[in-house]
This record gives C-alpha cells, structure tokens and sequence, in this order.
C-alpha cells in the first residue's frame, strides 16, 4: 500500500504547521526551560511526533514504526559510533598521560585562551569537519579544549560555534554533492554559490567566537590574530570551491588557516595574555560531574620525544580520518561488480559502463520493507509524486567511527596498553556514553520520523509562502532542517527539492535558494539536538544538555539572520545579482 504525505490535514495551513511543530517544541521545552534530561526529552518528542503522524495526518502506525527504527539505525551508524570511538581515543590518551603533554604542547604555542581556542575550535575543527563531519569535531575539539582547562560550558558551547562556516562543504563535500543530486542542478555551480556565501561567515565566527568567550574589548586586542585565521581560511574556501569543487574545501582551507595562524603567531604576540578558561560576562560556575580519569603515566613535558608521541594517537587520527573520508576507499569495499545472474559477466548501462552494486560483506543492506517506496512525497514540495527510498546501508567498516576506533587501537598498542587493557577501557567507554547514544538514536528516529510523514514539509511549506520574504525565510528553512536533522546532508535532502520548486515559483534564482539552504543550514548545526549531546559527551558534562541549547540559540539564531540578509541582498539588489552563478 503506497501512503501519499498530506500538508494540511486540517484543511487550515496555521493549525496543521502548529500541529507539525509539536515534537519540535516538545524536545526543545524539555531540554531548555524544564531541564529534563536528554534521552528522555527525545524520547517524550519522539513519543508525540508518532502520535501526531499517525493520528493527524494519517500515516500507517507500521510505516511510522519502520520510519523511527530506520532514523535510530542511522543514528547509531555512522553518528553514535563516531561518538564512542572519539570518546575511547580520548580516555586512552588521558589515563595514559599523553594527553596532559599534547595540552602543554599546544600552551606553548601560545598561553593566550583566546588564540589556543582559534587554533583549535576554528581551524582544527574545520578540518576534521572538511575530512569526517558528521560529529567529529565538536567531539575532538570539545575534548582537547576540556582538557587544556576550558570550562565544561565554555568547551562545549564555543566547540559548537566554532563548527558552522565549515559545515557547507564538510565531509569532502557530501552536502553540496547531495544537494545537486536532489535538486538536479549542476553541482560546481551550487559550491560556486556557496562558496561566495560562506567566505563573508568564515571571516565574521571566528571574531564572534572570541567575543562569546572573552567579551568585545578582549576580542580587539588579539584582531590581528583573528583576521589572519580568518581570512586565511575564507580566500581558499573560495578558491577551491568556485575553481575545484566541494571535495577539499574545508581540508584545504583548515590546513592553510592552522599554517598561517602558527606562523603568525611567531612573530606576534598580545600585549596581555589572557588565561581565564571561564566564559566572560556571565555566571559560568559549569563544572564536569563525571569523576575524571586519573593519569597513570606522565611524560615530561620538555622532552621532543615526549610531545611526538602525545601527539602521535591524533596525527593516526587524522591519517585515518582522512582515509576513510575519500570516495575512493569508499568504493574500494562498500561496492562491487555486478553480475549477470546467467552469464557472470559484468552488467553494463545503457552507455556501456559497468555497474556496481552494495557489497554484501562491507555493506550490508537492510530494505524497510514496510516504509521502502510506499511513502510519497507529493506537490508542491516535489514537482511530480515521488516514491521515498529506505534502505539502511550497514557499511561497518567504512563509517568513519570505524576508522576512529582503529586508529584509537593502534595508538594504544603504540602507546603501550595490551589487548586486554583496551577491551576494558572500551567497555568503560560504552558504559559512560549509553545515555548520550540512546539520545542521538531517539533524536534521529525523530528527525527520519518528521521526513516520512511529512512534518517537516508541512513547516517547510510555511516558509515558502512567504513571498517576498522568501530569500530569508528559505535560509532559515535551511536552519530548521539542520536544528531537525543534525545534519546539513540531511536538510539537504529534505528541503532541497522544496527550494528549486518554491524559487521557480518566485522568479528568484534555484542556484542561489537552493546554495541558501546549505549555507542557512550550518548555523543550525550549534543548536540540533545531536551536536550537543556530542559537545555535553565529549566534555562529559553529562545531563546538562538544556545549559548548552540556551547559550548556544542566540548566537545560532542570529547567524542565521544574518546569512538571510546576505541571501536577501543577492536576490534583490543590483551589486549582488551578478554574483549569481549560471546566469540565473
């Protein structure tokens, strides 16, 4: 039985939006003003999203059911596994004691908070979002900055503000290469729209960053240094994305700007050094409650060798990261061949090029029966009547996750611990993040539940009639979907389609509302639910996830005001139109 998704169940636009919007309310309410804790606030909206799914707009209870099993499956591979293996690296480096010299290392870089949260936040992060995305860097850099000294609150807060004008083109490109294969348009000419989009932001966080931390006046005094972190990272994102392509974006642009930043910074230095970890301008008294692992080695911290091999557990992180980020390690063992049943010979397309197909060993594939093609969606969110896929790729091996925890094992071998001793370490892992796993896994359930029974449509239809105002409510429709989802691939994937359709419709430019909803959409990444579980596990500030949603929502609502204005000024005013890519 093919179930179509219906937009207005009520035959009233305002009350069926009000309707859709419930879970949404429901999860922030209770994580925000009521402080339940977050596995169980994803559970509470997830509980009311089926309930409003089923009994307002009509979706089959069974098509419901299969859609929150597939989005807990997603959330477990590749997010939930890219958070235990993080947090398992991490507690292998800090008992072993290299993790206090990789801290000192980075000191001596510089003494200053403020530039130690530049290096790392900013620029570190931004490459492990341009290799991995999908969480890793707000779990690598809210680490690494709990440890240098930063408070629970600081680390994770500005971890995730630091993680937004990366997010466009993270994970070698995976949201622009999605975007174009959803919406039909020409991929280099949408990594060519956001790639003048996203530069004006690149410039803009990392000043912000340092004002959320230490306050404008604190911000003024290091500006040379900020400037130079972000300028060195916007001029490459802009090259590389209008004259290569949305692959090496990030990786390029965060290697160019880490560079840059530790040279300067060898021939400048501020005229005070400010060592407050706290966050200015606010009662910050965020402490982490989880008891801490207790160091049963240390190295001194004068040694060279010392510092290399601190240091060693995260540059195999990073080889490896990057490794399994390449499509090309991707394609090595998650496809295969396909054969003619009869023959054995490799099938061919109709151009004569062979054809692929899932392979069963790396990639298992898991067809919901129940939800695979019986859901449509219908116009005008889609052109013509579209047939919703699900089937979950079980790719164990090539999930990032698994790249993390196979270098995590040979950086404790390296480091010295037996097989036996990571085994333990791991299970202790898996023990301290159970809760945050059960939230990531009820969080996504939701967000797949919202895009099967067409929730989220029925929100994205409300933007759209916006009219004239659309070039700003569209990005923020971008927003919403990520603050949805948790992923700006995702957003993608839902209002994508919408976008090019609404855009048309007005006379405004596909390229430019359809770049919009990517560029809108990294903004959303500081404020969905999933990032800061990530932040709240990797600074194991546990249970405080409504503190973290709070401080984070005015910086991420406001970005996102402002990438629509930018939007706005590029789809109505002169100077900025003939920035529009493709002539449109």
């Amino acid at each position: 039985m093919v179930w179509q998704q219906i937009y207005d169940p009520f035959g009233n636009p305002v009350i069926s939006t009000l309707m859709a919007a419930v879970p949404v309310v429901v999860m922030l309410a209770a994580l925000a003003f009521f402080h339940v804790k977050a596995h169980l606030a994803a559970l509470l909206a997830l509980a009311s999203a089926l309930l409003i799914s089923i009994f307002a707009f009509g979706m089959p209870a069974s098509m419901a059911g299969s859609a929150a099993l597939f989005g807990a499956a997603n959330g477990l591979l590749p997010i939930g596994w890219i958070v235990l293996n993080i947090i398992f690296l991490h507690r292998l480096t800090t008992e072993n004691g290299s993790f206090k010299v990789l801290q000192d290392s980075l000191a001596r870089i510089t003494d200053d908070r403020r530039l130690q949260l530049l290096l790392i936040a900013f620029c570190f992060g931004a490459f492990f979002e341009g290799a991995a995305g999908f969480g890793t860097p707000v779990a690598v850099t809210g680490a690494i900055l709990i440890g240098l000294g930063f408070s629970p609150l600081a680390a994770s807060g500005l971890a995730l503000i630091a993680n937004t004008a990366p997010v466009a083109f993270g994970a070698l490109g995976t949201p622009i290469i999605t975007l174009a294969k959803v919406t039909g348009l020409d991929e280099m000419e949408l990594s060519m729209m956001v790639g003048r989009q996203l530069p004006f932001f690149s410039v803009l966080v990392p000043f912000w960053l340092i004002w959320a931390f230490a306050g404008w006046r604190k911000m003024l005094e290091i500006w040379p240094a900020i400037l130079v972190a972000g300028v060195s990272f916007a001029v490459p994102q802009f090259l590389v994305s209008n004259y290569h392509g949305p692959m090496l974006v990030d990786v390029i642009a965060a290697l160019i700007s880490m560079a840059c930043l530790t040279l300067f910074l060898r021939v400048w230095k501020p005229a005070t050094v400010y060592t407050s970890a706290a966050l200015a301008g606010r009662v910050d008294n965020s402490r982490v409650e989880e008891e801490k692992v207790t160091a049963s080695a240390t190295f001194s911290d004068q040694a060279r060798p010392a510092v290399m091999r601190a240091w060693m557990p995260w540059i195999i992180l990073t080889v490896f990261v990057f490794a399994w980020g390449t499509q090309g390690f991707k394609n090595i063992f998650d496809v295969r061949p396909a054969l003619d049943p009869v023959t054995h010979s490799v099938k061919l397309d109709p151009q004569g090029k062979p054809l692929n197909e899932a392979n069963p060993i790396f990639s298992p594939a898991l067809t919901f029966t129940t939800l695979h093609l019986q859901v449509q969606k219908v116009p005008p969110v889609v052109p013509a009547p579209k047939a919703e896929e699900a089937i979950y790729k079980f790719t164990w091996f090539t999930a990032t996750g698994s790249g993390i925890l196979l270098a995590a094992i040979v950086g404790g071998l390296l480091m010295g611990y037996s097989i036996p001793q990571l085994i333990k370490q791991y299970l202790r892992t898996l023990w301290v993040v159970r809760f945050s796993l059960i939230t990531i896994a009820a969080m996504l359930a939701l967000g797949f539940l919202t895009r099967y029974s067409g929730l989220d449509a029925t929100m994205g239809l409300a933007f759209a009639a916006t009219g004239i105002f659309y070039p700003m409510f569209g990005t923020l429709l971008g927003w919403l979907g990520v603050a949805l989802t948790g992923s700006d691939t995702a957003s993608n994937v839902l209002f994508g389609g919408l976008q090019r359709v609404t855009s048309e419709q007005l006379g405004i430019s596909p390229i430019l509302m359809a770049a919009a909803n990517s560029s809108g959409g990294v903004m959303g990444k500081m404020v969905d639910a999933q990032s800061i579980v990530v932040a709240s596990t990797a600074t194991r500030w546990y249970g405080h996830e409504g503190e973290i949603l709070r401080y984070v929502f005015f910086h991420s609502i406001v970005l996102a005001i402002l990438v629509g204005g930018l939007v706005t000024l590029q789809a109505y005013v002169a100077p900025f139109t003939s920035m529009v890519v493709g002539g449109h």
